[in-house]
């Protein structure tokens, strides 16, 4: 009997889950929600002008691809700062910014602002859109918080997430708000951060938040509010219930959702194709997007946290490739995702040590930095030569994103636009209008 009920799950529910892969459609999927109709059109004095040339590139792509960038000059070298700032700005459109209470204002009044400014002035200079983590943690209390009682951390807490949504509004319009709400007082958090974390114990969990986002949309009322968490189960979805704003909607604009393989996850089924598909799925109910906002695959496989600077191999870095390519590719297709974030772009000065980087220690690409290169700025962006018909007309499915577009008329004139493919009716028409000089 036993023999008999480990054949019929071999049999029929293995084979069920491979018949269910999510992976397996995940190009279908890309096709559908990742792209647009766009019908182009030439004219020259309003007639159509057929057997014009359009040559159409991608210069950002709407979704965000993105990795923390707390390196950036901050690197053992000049050279090693050089090759991070490069690669950095030929892979990525999305940069996330640490504003770590204890280390950013470790003294009362001095935050960090100025490296905030240079380095969100250079994602700008690069096209890259920013978003600052987090706001609101208790993984860490500033030193000079101690004498204060807990109603004064509390004043001090939302005006210091006030006060940085101020500073960068307009620079920094994405923000972390609150991180790892679900196991605020973890007994961890008591040791490291007894006065931050003391604020979940005193208002509630639910309460510091909608108080956390309230400060903070006050300060920059055009800005994408994240909450963000490990925990990915039923815990966070239930959390996420109570959030809801006086009108019923939640309060958060994005749900932030992490992602690290730094132990192999065992109980998260090994981030599965299933698995991650029903992450997806739990939170894509509360109808905004999902961001995935600190993914690690480590380049090794080890999976017990003990690293040295021999740890990337030859043999992880195949694997670290293969799963960056399988899990973008499956997160890319759910409709509801609209970030990946990585963690972190090198291996120098990794969190933990880890051989967690797209780069190595000394800033060459490993297999997965080309890789995710090539599916970002190739599979997944659309570059295209087309001919228009006889009505002036060229049509193609384009991926949605910012794009620079180039006409040629049959007798060589040229004119150029830039134009943004978004979601909406098809197709969209992008036209070319020239006129007799």
């Amino acid at each position: 009997m036993k023999t008999q009920r480990v054949i019929l799950t071999i049999l029929g529910l293995a084979a069920a889950a491979v018949a269910d892969d999510p992976l397996e459609q995940a190009n279908a999927r890309i096709e559908k929600h990742r792209k647009e109709t766009c019908r182009i059109r030439v004219t020259k004095n309003g007639a159509p002008v057929p057997g014009a040339t359009v040559r159409m590139d991608m210069v950002r792509n709407e979704f965000l691809f993105g990795c923390n960038i707390f390196k950036l000059d901050g690197n053992k070298t000049s050279q090693d700062n050089q090759a991070y700032a490069e690669r950095f700005a030929g892979l990525f459109n999305f940069a996330t910014l640490g504003f770590y209470w204890s280390s950013y204002e470790w003294k009362r009044g001095s935050p960090g602002y100025d490296k905030s400014g240079k380095v969100s002035a250079w994602c700008k200079t690069h096209g890259i859109r920013t978003k600052g983590h987090p706001l609101v943690w208790n993984t860490g209390d500033p030193g000079w918080l101690k004498p204060f009682s807990v109603d004064e951390v509390y004043g001090a807490q939302l005006g210091r997430a006030a006060a940085c949504a101020e500073r960068f509004r307009g620079t920094i319009d994405v923000w972390d708000v609150i991180n790892e709400v679900t196991e605020w007082q973890r007994d961890e958090m008591w040791k490291k951060s007894p006065k931050l974390t003391e604020l979940g114990k005193k208002f509630g969990e639910p309460e510091l938040v909608k108080a956390s986002f309230a400060a903070t949309r006050a300060a920059n009322p055009a800005a994408t509010l994240l909450i963000n968490d490990y925990v990915l189960d039923d815990r966070y979805a239930a959390l996420l219930d109570k959030l809801n704003a006086a009108d019923g909607k939640p309060i958060f604009d994005a749900i932030g959702l992490q992602t690290h393989t730094h132990v192999f996850p065992e109980k998260y089924d090994g981030f599965s194709n299933a698995y991650l598909w029903a992450v997806c799925e739990r939170f894509a109910r509360f109808g905004v997007p999902l961001h995935f906002t600190e993914m690690t695959i480590v380049s090794t496989l080890q999976r017990n946290m003990v690293w040295d600077k021999t740890a990337t191999s030859p043999e992880g870095e195949a694997w670290q490739r293969d799963e960056v390519i399988r899990i973008y590719t499956l997160l890319f297709s759910h409709p509801s995702v609209a970030a990946i974030t990585w963690w972190d772009f090198s291996d120098q000065g990794a969190w933990m040590g880890a051989p967690a980087g797209l780069l190595r220690a000394d800033m060459t690409p490993k297999p997965a930095y080309d890789a995710l290169t090539k599916l970002v700025r190739n599979d997944w962006a659309t570059h295209a030569t087309l001919t228009t018909d006889a009505d002036g007309s060229a049509t193609l499915r384009a991926f949605r994103g910012d794009y620079r577009l180039t006409a040629t008329l049959p007798d060589g004139t040229q004119k150029e636009i830039t134009a943004t493919v978004r979601k909406g009716d098809n197709p969209i028409t992008l036209t070319f209008s020239f006129t007799t000089p």
